[in-house]
């Protein structure tokens, strides 16, 4: 009896170049870049010469401060680290005031909703590496059913391209499709992909499938595993790149939700108060030559293929091979051609989730940071944007800003050592009758650290004050009673967490120097709890680091030590610190008194709402998946993972040297049965033979236990 037939999991190929581009050379336009606004041009120059302003009287003063009396090299290095780290905080000081002003005009001027026809077709990517396809299945059915209540949802076909390496996670993926496709049955259509091989990690999953199955598509809107956007943004999307034909992307600034333990709802609180003054700032100055942050947006799939292929760095990683941050680099080369990247800060409907613990935060740091430094290598690269040098500049000094600080620190710490244990002299080479004592400006060093500290907390009092002028925005984040204490406890926590980021950035700068590759391991999205033991292992070097400090500043004066205070608080707990912030315990607790809400948590959005009711019927049937040696006997199974696994000839790339899939042949040759074989086959193997259709009917034909040929064994 022939088994019942199954949709294939992918529609059928068309294959499409998407070439490399070369970073060497000059492209021709692919469009006329639209020309700014006399209105644009003025909002982008008042941004930057006021950046350059405050720049200029910081160096004033610290030179004042540091000059009196004459300068030394070690002081005219504390100079030079000044200058370098002052000039970021000073552009996005009034990068936050330019978002701010907007922030205003957007609450008192509401998005109205768009009601057109579009006639492209749209293809939502959810690429995914190990995660929980429960999860993924509920936010892919959140999605469809508030498009199907807008009247949309067959605007768009959903992708699921997983890269996932786990045989069982990938078994319990083509379950979550199944249940996808028989709840929404005709409403929309789902479609599943699994590689063979990580080739060029996210980057090289959505651009093969750009090269089989792009060209079905107008446009691509892409997610990442934890996404979550509204049917109204959806929609809104669609609407802008279809109104606007020189638009290659548009990028959502994404909120963040579901934080259960307290770092988490700690990044929640800062993304959610601070962080629209922060993104419309950076869009008042910077569009149409935008970022894109490799998620919640949309591309014009033609213009991405065209312009957008990545190229390999030369060399060995960390610097050189695969471009892990690919997203900036796609954003600048779509600029390069002339397509317009647009920061749409205006939309707030689009979400995703933020890790559970500072330890998982310094694990995407390290990636992310590896990717960044790897820009090096791209910033040069012929015809780029000078917006998208500035964008690719400030991912790059994201992560070098936290060893100039901490350089600033030391060069601070040994003038005031120096200063104690250092005799002056009093007379030198010249001939004088009078001696030259040491003096220094504490006045002048006193209002140049209030000027610092005001430009740097510009951002946190803008948003703060952007909540509180809100009636809505303040009853959403607790109202007068509990915002300000939710204020004052977001400042304090991450002022101790600080030194405790710039020590793990520091170490990534310097391991990626060092050659030391970050590899792709899947992330944490909910449980950040550790055992204590890790935990003292993890931030040993910070507490000793902690602990130096402070003998250090003990032994010079009480003053240095007050100063140092808040880096020596963190770094000395850093233990504790990292155990509390990620408890899921401590979380719910603020959770419950209401502080650091936000207010997505006091009014739930409808797509939250949905996932959060329909999560538990997947996670209960994804756990009822039948295991391999079942679903190896029941032909249905069988004939639904064949067509679930794409044909392997489609394969763009392929590594040079397969091991794992010659020794996978090897074994299933010589082995005598279905059981002797998954005894033999190790995880990456059996993922191989899982992805492979020839290597996995060469399994369905191995006697199974209740086949005779095994009980003739």
């Amino acid at each position: 009896m022939n088994p019942v037939p199954v949709e294939p999991g992918m529609p059928a190929a068309c294959p499409a170049p998407m070439p490399a581009q070369d970073l060497r050379r000059r492209v021709p336009l692919q469009v006329e870049p639209t020309p700014r606004t006399l209105k644009q041009h003025l909002c982008r120059w008042i941004l930057l010469l006021s950046a350059v302003a405050l720049l200029g009287l910081g160096s004033y003063e610290m030179y004042a401060v540091l000059s009196l009396g004459g300068t030394t090299p070690l002081e005219y290095a504390m100079l030079g680290l000044f200058v370098s780290t002052f000039g970021w905080i000073a552009l996005a000081a009034v990068s936050a005031v330019a978002g701010f002003i907007r922030q205003i005009y957007q609450l008192t001027h509401p998005l109205r909703p768009t009601l057109f026809r579009p006639q492209g077709k749209t293809a939502v990517l959810v690429p995914c590496y190990n995660e929980d396809p429960a999860q993924l299945a509920a936010a892919i059915e959140a999605m469809v059913r508030e498009l199907i209540g807008s009247g949309a949802h067959d605007w768009f076909e959903w992708v699921l391209l997983s890269d996932t390496r786990d045989p069982q996670r990938a078994l319990e993926e083509e379950q979550a499709v199944t249940l996808l496709r028989e709840r929404l049955g005709h409403k929309t259509r789902i479609h599943y992909r699994r590689r063979r091989f990580n080739i060029d990690r996210k980057a090289g999953n959505v651009g093969e499938f750009c090269r089989n199955w792009g060209s079905h598509y107008d446009y691509l809107v892409v997610l990442d595993a934890d996404s979550l956007m509204s049917a109204e943004v959806l929609t809104e999307l669609v609407y802008r790149i279809e109104r606007d034909p020189k638009a290659g992307l548009i990028q959502t600034i994404p909120r963040l939700i579901n934080g259960i333990s307290l770092i988490a709802r700690l990044q929640q609180f800062a993304n959610r108060v601070y962080g629209p003054v922060v993104g419309s700032g950076l869009a008042c100055w910077t569009n149409p030559e935008g970022n894109f942050w490799g998620h919640n947006a949309i591309i014009r799939r033609e213009a991405f293929m065209n312009a957008a292929g990545l190229p390999r760095l030369k060399g060995k990683p960390p610097f050189g091979g695969t471009i892990m941050s690919h997203d900036f680099v796609e954003a600048a080369l779509l600029r390069r051609a002339g397509w317009k990247v647009i920061i749409a800060d205006d939309l707030p409907g689009s979400y995703e989730e933020c890790p559970p613990s500072i330890l998982d935060l310094a694990v995407r740091d390290r990636r992310w940071c590896q990717g960044n430094l790897q820009h090096i290598k791209v910033i040069g690269s012929r015809g780029l944007n000078w917006v998208s040098r500035q964008h690719l500049l400030t991912g790059i000094m994201s992560y070098l800003s936290s060893p100039l600080w901490l350089a600033l620190i030391l060069v601070g710490i040994t003038l005031a050592l120096q200063a104690q244990y250092i005799r002056p002299e009093y007379f030198g080479a010249d001939f004088s009758l009078f001696p030259t004592w040491p003096r220094q400006d504490a006045p002048r060093a006193v209002r140049l650290f209030i000027l610092t500290m005001l430009i740097l907390f510009v951002p946190k009092i803008l948003g703060s004050l952007l909540f509180l002028l809100s009636n809505r925005l303040r009853r959403g984040a607790g109202g007068f009673l509990r915002l300000p204490f939710s204020i004052l406890t977001e400042f304090l926590l991450s002022a101790a967490v600080a030194p405790i980021m710039m020590c793990i950035h520091c170490g990534a700068v310097a391991s990626i120097f060092l050659g030391r590759d970050s590899g792709w391991n899947p992330q944490r999205r909910q449980d950040g709890t550790l055992p204590w033991l890790q935990l003292i292992y993890r931030h040993r070097w910070h507490t000793l680091t902690g602990i130096l400090l402070a003998l250090v500043a003990w032994s010079n004066s009480l003053a240095l030590l007050a100063w140092l205070s808040p880096a020596i608080f963190g770094l000395m707990l850093a233990v504790p610190l990292s155990a509390f912030t990620g408890s899921l315990n401590v979380g719910d607790w603020f959770r419950r008194i209401g502080l650091l809400r936000t207010p997505e948590e006091s009014e739930t959005p409808t797509v939250v709402k949905l996932k959060d009711e329909i999560l538990p019927w997947y996670e209960t049937q994804i756990a009822a998946t039948p295991a391999l040696t079942e679903q190896l006997c029941t032909p249905e199974l069988v004939a639904r993972h064949l067509a679930l696994t794409p044909d392997p000839a489609l394969e763009h790339e392929t590594p040079t040297l397969q091991a794992d899939e010659a020794l996978a042949r090897v074994k299933l040759l010589d082995a005598s049965s279905r059981q002797q074989a998954l005894e033999w086959l190790n995880k990456r193997e059996l993922s191989l033979v899982l992805a492979t259709p020839v290597l996995f009917q060469q399994l369905v034909a191995l006697p199974g236990s209740d086949d005779p040929r095994y009980q003739e064994r």
